[in-house]
């Protein structure tokens, strides 16, 4: 297999590009891939690739070609496939050992939908010098990034990461103000927008397909359901336990150091089980504390990993906040609102220390229905408009309402907000964190404050599942997994991402997606004996924040003297509102100040920051 590694390169179809700027791009990748790296020039493309290596470690050169040498790719990722899929291959001449070497002979067979073939996580560049095309792909679920862009001169230009597009001189970096305002929404730049107004994300499950000046970009995979006959809920479970199982497993496959990241959640918690049921080793398992105990989950981290004898080892993430964040900023080239980031980006770091790969448990909630949200959206349905109104009215009355976003006080005004709400809009309302009404207030110009719409395709769970899959993993999780990891040169990989347990996972019937107030049915009854049974019956966790502490106290000079810049976007007033409403205790901003300050912060550190290369 080739490792989690980083891609990048040019495609000019009025000349050749000049490889230095490649280079140029590939030392933004260097934490991607700080093994090994390289860059080939072949007439109208240049490909660059940065290895981390992890399997077959004394091969493994990237580009790779087909027999005739006119077939040549460059790869990000992982295709657990790869040794049937070489079976597949008999008449071709596969050189090398992992999966790599077999793309350009998928190409030859199946054009560029050949990623329906793989199996796995990845990003790849493959150039067709017969045909001067470049073909782009990104893998199902959208777990490796691609961005790309078209320059003034004609030429395409991609890479695994905004900085390293960033590198080119020809790159605009206009901001576009309307995807800064859906990040304001939603904590990220939602679809295939940036924050920059001229690049563009691949969207999961797409190819771009580049011949001459122009490109066109195709879907290869919608996620669904997987066709089922009806089944007893024993059945269902057993379903569960195996293709999980199966997912858990081919993922163990590493030639160096592996472990697990572990929140003491259901998700990770159920990782780690099944990576000690199929190793003969001790799992290294790492979770991230605070001093704060209404966040910190070590306890139950150390549940699990007493129960199957793992070398745990943790990180209590000390009060120096601010210290940390510069780090984090240059880590993150697109703005991201979401806090837990901030644990991800320190607990990668400290498993770097040990091991080179790690599993963790994201996507769990997406494909077996554990948000909170799901609930809320079908407890919404049943509660009438006028009754929402002023249930809502009457509980933010309350301090605790206002101030308190894990107190039920809190949860119940929410509820009774979405409620209120026209029911295309609800969900939209349950993902916001500016509400269109307060980002009217926050623009200078209100006119850029737009309506978020985010309304399920599909009546039921799986239409909220879907949902999320298309918009909320992909924008967010995704990208906070992939940049948290890849800066400390962390592979990690997500079993509940496996294509086909989200298929599984949309299938279920809803009895067993949720039931009362509790999600994740049947993941917690499929594998409650594996777990101490304070983690099965346990809700939502995850690497939880303090930010509403944070802001009245480590962060709140950094804060203040960062958000005071005004740089014509936002009402200065409005800005000093929410500071001064935080700090009071009249209200709880904290996760709207983290926004502002993340937004704030990559302006700086990448926008600003100035072009290292002038080559033309």
């Amino acid at each position: 297999m080739c490792p989690v590694c980083g891609i990048a390169g040019l495609y000019s179809p009025a000349g050749a590009p000049n490889p230095e700027l490649v280079d140029a791009m590939r030392a933004a990748l260097v934490q991607r891939g700080p093994d090994e790296g390289s860059t080939d020039a072949f007439g109208h493309c240049v490909l660059g690739h940065q290895r981390l290596k992890v399997i077959d470690l004394d091969t493994g050169y990237q580009p790779v070609a087909n027999e005739a040498g006119d077939v040549v790719a460059v790869f990000n990722g992982e295709a657990y496939n790869f040794m049937s899929l070489r079976d597949e291959l008999r008449e071709h001449e596969v050189r090398g050992t992992g999966d790599t070497p077999i793309l350009p002979h998928l190409y030859e067979e199946s054009g560029p939908h050949f990623v329906q073939r793989l199996h796995g996580m990845f990003a790849v560049a493959l150039w067709d010098a017969g045909r001067e095309r470049l073909v782009l792909a990104r893998d199902r679920l959208g777990k490796k990034p691609l961005l790309w862009t078209r320059l003034p001169d004609g030429t395409l230009a991609f890479a695994s990461e905004l900085k390293a597009l960033l590198r080119l001189p020809q790159v605009s970096r206009e901001i576009d103000l309307g995807a800064v305002d859906a990040y304001l929404a939603l904590q990220y730049v939602p679809g295939d927008r940036t924050a920059l107004r001229d690049i563009h994300k691949l969207a999961p499950g797409h190819v771009l397909v580049a011949e001459g000046g122009t490109e066109r970009i195709e879907r290869y995979w919608h996620p669904e359901a997987i066709a089922a006959p009806s089944a007893q809920e024993g059945e269902w479970l057993e379903r569960v336990r195996a293709t999980v199982g199966e997912a858990v497993r081919k993922r163990l496959v590493a030639d160096v150091p592996l472990g697990a990241l572990l929140s003491g959640g259901i998700d990770s918690s159920i990782v780690v089980a099944l990576m000690a049921q199929a190793s003969s080793q001790p799992v290294r398992t790492f979770t991230v504390g605070f001093p704060d105990t209404r966040y910190d989950e070590r306890a139950y981290a150390r549940a699990v990993a007493s129960r199957y004898g793992t070398v745990h080892e943790e990180v209590e993430i000390e009060e120096d906040i601010a210290a940390t964040l510069p780090r984090l900023a240059a880590a993150f080239d697109e703005p991201l609102g979401d806090e837990a980031a901030f644990p991800t980006f320190l607990i990668a770091e400290e498993a770097r220390r040990h091991v080179t790969v790690a599993l963790g448990g994201d996507g769990g909630d997406e494909t077996f229905a554990g948000y909170e949200r799901y609930i809320a959206h079908r407890l919404a349905e049943r509660i009438p408009a006028p009754a929402a109104q002023a249930g809502a009215a009457a509980l933010r009355l309350l301090p605790a309402a206002r101030r308190e976003p894990r107190s039920p006080l809190f949860r119940a005004a929410r509820l009774f907000d979405v409620a209120s709400t026209p029911a295309a809009q609800r969900y939209a309302r349950l993902m916001e964190v500016f509400p269109v009404e307060l980002r009217r207030e926050l623009w200078s110009d209100p006119r850029l404050a737009q309506q978020v719409r985010l309304e399920p395709s599909r009546p039921g769970i799986a239409g909220l599942q879907l949902l999320d899959i298309e918009t909320y993993l992909p924008g967010d999780l995704l990208l906070k997994a992939d940049l948290a990891s890849m800066a400390h040169s962390l592979e990690l990989r997500s079993p509940f991402l496996d294509h086909e347990v989200v298929a599984l996972g949309l299938a279920l019937p809803d009895s067993l997606k949720t039931r009362g107030l509790r999600g994740k049915v049947a993941l917690r009854r499929a594998f409650a004996a594996d777990l101490p049974p304070e983690i099965a019956d346990r809700g939502k966790t995850g690497f939880g924040v303090p930010l509403g502490r944070w802001f009245r106290s480590d962060l709140r000079d950094l804060a203040r003297g960062l958000l005071s810049r005004d740089r014509g976007w936002f009402r200065p007033e409005a800005v000093r509102r929410l500071l001064e409403e935080h700090e009071s205790g009249r209200a709880d901003h904290g996760h709207r100040l983290w926004c502002l300050l993340m937004l704030e912060l990559w302006v700086r550190e990448h926008v600003e920051a100035p072009v290292l290369v002038t080559t033309a």
